[in-house]
Parts: C-alpha cells; structure tokens; sequence
C-alpha cells in the first residue's frame, strides 16, 4: 500500500493560477475564442482545478482518452478508470487549432479557466460506451448522456485556473482536497474512511457507517455527490438537509460533511475507483464500497447493467495501487425480534426482518402514506414528506406533441378549462403559436432553432412545475432527443406527462385552416414538419390520441383518466367530498 499520507500519484495537482498569473490570464482571455461550460463540465473543471482530478494536468486528450477507454490507464500507464472529455460543438471544434487558447466561461458568462488546445478530434462514442460502460443501451443514463446529451467532438489541452466556481449554497460545507487534508491534520484523524453516497442516508446507512467506523477503528468522512446524478434521484438542497440533521447522532468529533461538486457517469465499477482516487486525493484512508456501488441499476428486462459486486472486485484488484483500502459495504436488515439494525448475514435463518426499497420509498411518497420509523429517523422522513408532497399536491406538466393541426392546442385549451374546474392550482397554457410570437420570435424553424425554442418552453414549464403549478406545452416538438432533455428536465422537479396527438398527415393536411401545408408543398414556406422536414413520432408517450378517430371532449376525458390514476388529481366526487 502506498503512503497514505500523500495524494494520489504522490503529488496534489491543482491547476490554479497565482493571482498575479490569474490577472495576466483574465485580461488576456477576454479577447480570445470562448466556451460556455455544461452542467457536467463545470462540475469536471472543478475537480480539475482543485485537485480532485489529480494527477490529471488537464481535459484528456486523443492518446490519454483511447487508453483509458481501452486499459483503464493513461498513457503513461498510470491508473485511470473513466474519459474526462470536453465535448464540443462540430462548428467550435473546427475554428480551433493546437496550441490556441480557448476561454472556458460559466452559464453566466465569468472567465473560470483558460484551456491551450492540444487535441482535437471526433471520438467513437458508441466504441467509448462499449468500454467503459460496458453497453451501448440508451437505458443506461451514462450512454444516453453520452450518446444523446453531449456534443460530437472532443478537445483535450491543459488547463489553468482563473477563479473556482462559488458555491453560495452550504458554503460551511465545501471543501477543496487540500482543505480536507489540513483539516484531518488539525483533528489528528490517521484513519478516515470516506463515505460516498448520491442519496438521503437512512437507518440502515447509518448503522452500517458507525459499525465501520467502530470496526475500523476511524472517523467518518461524510462526502455525499452534489453535482450531475440520475433523473427522479432527491435533489441536492433536500438530502445536505437531511445529512446535516442526522450529524449529531454520530459520536462528538467524528463525523465531517464534506459536499463533493462530482459529476457521476453511473458507471458502476470503473466509477468505484474513480470515487476512491478521488477520497485518496482528499487524504482519506479508507472507502466503503457497496453493492451495486455506482451503478444505475436494472436495463432491459429487469437485468441489472453490473453484477451486484462488480465493484468490490474491481476496487479490490486495483486498490493497493490507488492506495486507499475498500471497506465492503455490508448491508444491514432490521431485524424485528430485537427492534435494531443488523449485517445480514449475522441474521439466522427464518428471523424476521423488514426492508424498504427506494421503489417502495416513492411510492409511499407519491401516496402520502407514512414512512415508517424503523427505516428511516423522524427528522429525515419529515424533510423528505416536505420536499417530495403527495402526486396530487405536486406540480406537473401535460406536454402535447404532434403535426401542425393535429389537434395539440385545442386539446390543451379544453384540459385547460376542465382542470381550472377541477382544481384551485394554477394552470398555464404554453400554446406552440404564442410562444413563438412571446418567447421566441426571433427563431427560425432550422432544427437548431427549433430545438432552442422547446428547451425554452421546457424551461419555462419547470420552473411552473417546480412551484407547484399546472402548466400544458403545446407545440409540434419533431424531434425525439430534445422532447427527452424537457422530460428529463422537468421530471427533476414535478409530473411530466407526455401527449402524442397522433392524427395522420393526411388528416391534418384536410383540415389546415391556414393554407401552411399548401404553401409547404409549394415549396413557399421551407422546413415544414411533415413536408420538407421530418417529424420523429415519441417511443415514450404516456398517451397516444388521434383526433381523427376521438372528438375532443373524449380525448380530455381520457386525458383527465390518467392524471386521476397516476395521482396528479383527485376524482371530482373526493374532491366534492362525497365519500369523506
């Protein structure tokens, strides 16, 4: 095992500038060609420049990344498990060159860090998915963000830091490895063992990080992700929450929560070591390893995408040259005879217990039923209820798509009227016409420009739905992967139901009160969905309505059916009070 005292690769390599090199670089930026950084790669560039990413001196390039995919080193042999890219547009990759310095700007605009361009390609990201994933299934949410979500080419360079990104939330919280390591150090900590967790900890969590702690003699690094996870997991604000008030039932003085700003790919045991380089960076000694660690759980037909421990194998054979040791997570059931958390494999046979599945949790959520205390303690449950209201007290989003005249916005406009008869919340329409004319005027109808105007809508829905309102998105929305990012964007906050208006072309055509199909045809109006542009029908919608064979009263009816029985609304007789 490798001194434990010292970051992985014997060296913390954190790439910020002095602040008179910073100066230098900020001035000089201003005028040179710039990136707008993504979610995901600003959570990337922070681990660069802190010294999380260590000994990485910068986004990967060609030869790095074709190792890494294929080995699990970088070219120089040294451990690395997973690709850390910066896609880039095909437009912005071809005006840049080697040796070209490229300004890497957040969403509002301040110049973070400074990148000299070294590589610049187009990857095989299905042969990256393959390797790394170990799949190339869309149901994966790390090749779907691969394959669908992020950008066609790469750029790899070095990088040097101008400022850190500032977290104004729990800033009591944020640590650079650097800060942790002298932290340990003012403590007198020698062994810390590094909890990784994407969730709300519950009893079970609990039990088994103080049985770690007292097995192996240490204190607890509390370091919970707070960058990109996966759709429909609790939001980042709700589970520090939850953390912070389960913090004083550990022992005084040996427990620290710490937020890591990781963006995670889900990638199940080549994620694992990444996760343990990472703690080892941080000065830890120790990582619990768990079950079906980082992994995103079933695929296609119930089959998990990892074997459950993958992931210990994998850390096993690798961790002595990560130099941090695994403690294996064991798991824990509650057993009923003696009203206390046990490992499961100390539990005899025919002993009663109880579990509670993260399937089982949401649903008691979305019911509003009650969590029971054995799974979870008083005050995280209460959070969680808070955050997360029963379906029928949540916002949502009914989202139509289809051709032009197919029928969306009267649809939207009667659900609009029958809702705000069944319900005192708020309903919004977003009708497709008037959001070109309000929000979008300036788009053309090019698939850039289309794709722009529903993530606007998307964007505008979310926020509606994050606040608990009702909000009906009517336009054509053609295309299938920007119709997912709004799904997925929405999801995150609230109900997301989507609408396809299937009525055929011809149908559509007949009933064109506005000559647009005619003029498309003639070739007057260009890219028109259905004529000289394509319309990708949705693999995904909730309901399929063809108003050619439904009249529109029975298509709300049906509409109205479902948000009843998913739970976004009560049945008007409960809501009359007829049966309470």
């Amino acid at each position: 095992m490798a001194n434990l005292t010292e970051p992985y690769g014997g060296v913390l390599v954190t790439l910020m500038a002095d602040e008179t090199e910073s100066k230098e670089l900020l001035d000089a930026s201003c005028d040179w060609p710039s990136w707008t950084l993504t979610p995901r790669q600003m959570n990337d560039l922070e681990l660069l420049l802190n010294g999380g990413f260590s000994p990485l001196a910068g986004f990967m390039g060609r030869g790095d990344y074709d190792s890494v995919c294929s080995s699990m080193e970088l070219a120089d042999g040294t451990l690395w498990p997973i690709p850390i890219t910066l896609d880039v547009t095909e437009e912005f990759a071809a005006a840049a060159e080697p040796d070209v310095s490229i300004a890497l700007k957040n969403p509002e605009g301040a110049i973070l860090a400074v990148l000299t361009v070294g590589d610049i390609w187009k990857p095989d990201k299905r042969d990256e998915a393959r390797k790394v994933y170990g799949t190339q299934s869309l149901n994966h949410p790390g090749v779907r963000c691969l394959l669908r979500e992020s950008h066609g080419w790469y750029m790899g360079g070095r990088i040097r830091g101008i400022q850190l990104t500032h977290h104004y939330d729990f800033p009591e919280y944020r640590h650079t490895p650097s800060e942790l390591r002298a932290e340990f150090s003012r403590l007198g900590w020698k062994k810390i063992i590094a909890f990784q967790t994407r969730n709300p900890m519950h009893r079970a969590h609990f039990e088994m990080t103080r049985k770690a702690m007292q097995d192996w003699k240490g204190n607890l690094l509390l370091h919970p992700v707070v960058g990109e996870t996966m759709v429909g997991d609790i939001d980042a604000f709700t589970r520090v929450r939850c953390y912070t008030a389960l913090l004083p039932r550990y022992p005084e003085d040996s427990i620290l929560l710490s937020l890591l700003p990781l963006a995670m790919r889900m990638a199940g045991p080549r994620e694992a070591l990444l996760h343990g380089i990472i703690r080892r960076n941080c000065g830890c000694t120790h990582i619990i390893i768990g079950r079906d660690h980082a992994g995103p759980g079933n695929g296609s037909g119930s089959k998990p995408f990892y074997p459950p421990y993958a992931a210990q194998e994998l850390f096993q054979e690798h961790s002595s040259r990560i130099g941090i040791e695994m403690v294996p997570y064991r798991a824990m059931v509650y057993v009923k005879k003696r009203h206390r958390y046990e490992p499961k494999e100390e539990v005899d046979e025919g002993e009663q217990t109880a579990s509670l599945s993260g399937t089982e949790l949401r649903a008691r959520l979305t019911e509003g039923r009650p969590i029971p205390s054995w799974f979870t303690f008083p005050e995280v449950a209460g959070m969680l209820q808070n955050r997360y209201p029963p379906k029928v007290k949540q916002g949502f989003a009914v989202f139509f798509t289809g051709l032009s005249a197919a029928g969306k916005s009267t649809l939207a406009r009667l659900l609009s009227f029958r809702l705000q008869e069944m319900t005192d919340r708020p309903v919004t329409l977003l009708d497709g016409d008037v959001v070109r004319k309000q929000l979008s005027s300036e788009l053309g109808f090019s698939k850039e420009h289309r794709d722009i105007n529903i993530r606007r809508i998307g964007f505008v829905a979310s926020e509606i739905t994050k606040s608990r309102g009702i909000v009906l998105c009517a336009p054509i929305a053609p295309y299938d992967s920007v119709r997912k990012e709004v799904r997925s964007l929405i999801s995150r906050v609230g109900g997301f139901v989507l609408v396809y208006v299937s009525t055929p072309l011809e149908v559509c055509e007949e009933r064109d009160r506005k000559c647009l199909y005619r003029m498309a045809r003639e070739g007057t109006i260009p890219h028109f969905t259905g004529i000289s542009d394509p319309y990708e029908p949705p693999d995904d919608a909730e309901l399929a309505i063809d108003t050619a064979q439904v009249d529109p009263a029975e298509a709300v009816d049906r509409i109205v059916e479902y948000l009843v029985a998913e739970g976004y609304l009560w049945e008007e007789k409960e809501r009359r009070g007829e049966d309470r």
